[in-house]
């Protein structure tokens, strides 16, 4: 064989290996990015400051949704959260640690598509069309007061919790390890890969950033291999409403969200931030109001 046709032999495999390795990035990016855990991390989660139940919701489309709401024993409306959680993340240990990181606050805690109990696939646009739904379900619970309504998301779950801030009047935002894009993050591992014509699912916080208005803390792992503070500096410097971007001492990407330390720095951010704004009254009860309307009924002279 000539040397000119052994070339072009040569070539030829090594395109037919490029394009098969780009086929296989297009129809596995759904497991290649999620990575649904179906064991919970707890198995019988409780708060100890909470009251809580297991709860079940319908998406709009009917999937059936799973997760835990948890709600103080102490008269409402009370100031709420609704967290979102990583690429591996099973949500039955946000049970446990909630009285750590919300006291005093409602909680929604809810597995994905495909997470623990919760059934359907994953994927960026049911996340958050699923996530506003559980916003505003939450928030029309009569023990939940809807002006302080916060989102926390987690590594892949910052870009739900971006998207629905975006969508819905969020009081205030927590983002744990978050990115600029899942696309960018994809670039930068699949280097020579045309990441950008196959990826589906970026979740695009940049795009969002300079839409949310409400105050946000970042908090980033000191060493983090998958999500370089690179990624998120891009996100930061879009974001209007900065209140503090810190990192967390002798954290990495997969315990930061266990720690006393970033425990107790979430919890004195959101309790700050709902301080800051006039509780919602409770409604009035019929006796209340049947009073009310005694009182101000004019009496005659």
């Amino acid at each position: 064989m000539s040397t000119s046709r052994k070339v072009a032999a040569a070539v030829g495999v090594v395109g037919f290996l490029w394009a098969g390795m780009i086929s296989a990035i297009a129809a596995g990016q759904r497991k290649l990015l999620f990575n649904p855990t179906l064991v919970r991390e707890v198995q019988n989660p409780r708060s100890s400051a909470h009251r809580t139940r297991a709860v079940v919701l319908r998406a709009n489309d009917g999937t059936r949704l799973a997760g835990w709401l948890m709600t103080p024993p102490t008269p409402g409306p009370h100031p709420a959260v609704v967290y979102f959680g990583g690429r591996s993340e099973e949500v039955s240990w946000v049970v446990r640690d909630a009285g750590n990181l919300f006291p005093g606050m409602a909680v929604l805690a809810m597995n994905y598509r495909g997470y623990g109990d919760s059934r359907g696939e994953p994927g960026e646009e049911h996340m958050v069309e699923d996530g506003c739904m559980l916003f505003d379900w939450l928030c029309g619970r009569s023990n939940v007061d809807r002006q302080r309504m916060a989102v926390v998301g987690r590594s892949l779950g910052s870009g739900v919790a971006v998207q629905v801030a975006k969508e819905r009047p969020a009081h205030s935002v927590v983002l744990i390890t978050p990115y600029d894009s899942i696309l960018a993050l994809a670039q930068r591992r699949f280097r020579g890969v045309p990441v950008s014509y196959l990826l589906r699912h970026r979740f695009e916080s940049i795009k969002y950033a300079s839409l949310l208005s409400a105050p946000t803390y970042v908090l980033r792992a000191a060493s983090d291999d998958v999500v370089p503070h690179m990624h998120t500096d891009v996100l930061v410097s879009k974001l209007l409403r900065v209140h503090m971007d810190e990192t967390i001492p002798e954290s990495d990407h997969m315990n930061i969200p266990y720690l006393p330390a970033t425990q107790q720095k979430i919890a004195q951010f959101l309790t700050t931030q709902f301080t800051l704004t006039q509780p919602l009254q409770p409604a009035p009860t019929p006796d209340t109001q049947q009073q009310t309307q005694t009182d101000d009924t004019p009496t005659a002279a």
